[in-house]
C-alpha cells in the first residue's frame, strides 16, 4: 500500500475531528492525530477496493456512486463506528 496515495493532511483530520467532539475543549495527542490520519487512510482504500470489486462483479468498468453505495453497509458497521468512539476517548483522556 506504501505509495498508493498521499493521505491525509493532520490539520484536516483534527478539524473533522473536532467537529464530531460534544466539548470543544477537547484535546487530540499527536499520535492519537496520527492513528486517525492512518486509520482513514486505510478506510477510504478499503472504500475503493471494494468499489472496484463491486463493479467487476457487476461487469461495469467504472466504479460509480452506485457501487460505493452497496460497499458502504459493510463499512460502516457496528465495529468500525466503534474505532471513532475508541479515538474520542483516547483524546478524551489527554484534555
Amino acid at each position: 500500500m506504501e505509495g498508493a496515495g498521499a493521505g491525509f493532511r493532520k490539520e484536516l483530520v483534527s478539524k473533522l475531528l473536532h467537529l464530531h467532539f460534544k466539548d470543544a475543549k477537547t484535546k487530540v495527542s499527536g499520535d492519537a492525530l496520527q492513528l486517525m490520519v492512518e486509520l482513514l487512510k486505510i478506510f477510504v482504500v478499503e472504500a475503493a477496493v471494494r468499489g472496484v470489486r463491486q463493479a467487476q462483479a457487476e461487469d461495469v468498468t467504472l466504479v460509480g456512486v452506485e457501487q460505493l453505495e452497496k460497499v458502504l453497509p459493510q463499512l460502516v458497521a457496528p465495529g468500525l463506528l466503534g474505532l471513532w468512539a475508541l479515538a474520542e476517548a483516547a483524546a478524551g483522556k489527554q484534555a
